[in-house]
């Protein structure tokens, strides 16, 4: 079995912070989000790193984190392009918005050939999250009747901000093994616990602080990719005509499709980390606090990169 890889999903720009976020400064010597999130997967056992940016950003990556992690992992750079579309598509006019997570892990298709797992590049995931799924994918069985998957699901109270609404991905599973993902797009740490609303606010729902909920850490088998380019002809086809400017191609409805036709099957591992994450500016002292406690206790090194 390969050494899993690691997708990093770097191309889109953080709207409510207000900025290029990940690229952003949070630890004490300069380091951001993904050199943590490059640093825990090297230490579990991850052979090589796949960048996912805008091609613009190019340049600006390799300074910034590229060259410095590529000392002790293999780094490559994939572009996702609003223009990269099977035959016979093309582009609807007007359309800038990017196609969406499953899309960006469809630009990397050509350089996918072992077990990999994908994240965004703007979460802190903590090392156990790591550890768990690298150990899954050295162990998976592949060219079965049937795909199996993993995620690393968080804990809802360990995963929200105070300084405004997150969307998650709340789980639904069954002896630990993922049924399906219902994704929630405004929930909020409330005086009562944690809810959501779908109708700005006018109503409100109670979940359970210990809800598991998903962080856009996946582990995948090569087949996957394949169950994107199928899904995402499917899509174009049948959701863009009906809003050519804003449909998004997301990475968690093509598994809930693959669970549903079934096609795959997803075990869910638990992290009990905390997740940290800058949404919002006012979340970047927070992080930038909890980053420098976990050098200072030994949980990272100091420098982080020796």
């Amino acid at each position: 079995m390969k050494k899993p890889i690691l997708v990093v999903m770097a191309a889109g720009m953080g709207s409510r912070y207000g900025g290029l976020k990940q690229i952003d400064p949070v630890g004490k010597n300069g380091e951001i989000i993904m050199d943590f999130s490059v640093f825990d997967a090297a230490q579990a056992g991850f052979s090589k790193v796949i960048f996912i940016i805008k091609e613009q950003l190019f340049e600006d990556f390799k300074e910034v984190i590229g060259d410095r992690v590529s000392k002790y992992v293999q780094v490559e750079y994939v572009f996702q392009k609003l223009d990269d579309l099977p035959e016979g598509f093309t582009v609807p006019e007007g359309r800038e918005k990017p196609w969406g997570t499953g899309h960006a892990v469809l630009a990397a298709r050509d350089h996918i050939d072992a077990p990999f797992v994908v994240i965004n590049a703007d979460d802190f995931y903590g090392g156990e999250a790591f550890k768990k799924i690298g150990a899954f994918l050295r162990n998976v069985k592949e060219n079965g009747e049937k795909a199996h998957w993993a995620m690393v699901g968080y804990h809802l109270k360990n995963t929200l901000t105070e300084n405004g609404h997150v969307a998650r991905g709340v789980c639904v599973e069954k002896d630990g093994v993922l049924d399906t993902i219902v994704e929630r797009t405004h929930i909020e740490k409330r005086e009562d616990g944690p809810a959501y609303t779908e109708d700005d606010g006018a109503t409100w729902h109670a979940l359970d602080e210990d809800t598991t909920v998903s962080m856009n850490l996946w582990g995948f088998t090569p087949d996957f990719v394949d169950a994107l380019k199928k899904d995402f002809v499917s899509f174009l086809e049948n959701d863009v005509p009906k809003n050519p400017l804003k449909a998004e191609y997301f990475l968690p409805f093509v598994v809930n499709d693959q669970i549903r036709d079934g096609k795959a099957d997803v075990t869910v591992l638990k992290s009990a980390d905390k997740w940290f994450g800058v949404t919002y500016k006012a979340d970047k002292p927070v992080v930038m606090a909890a980053l420098a406690e976990m050098m200072q206790n030994g949980t990272y090194p100091d420098p982080l990169w020796k």
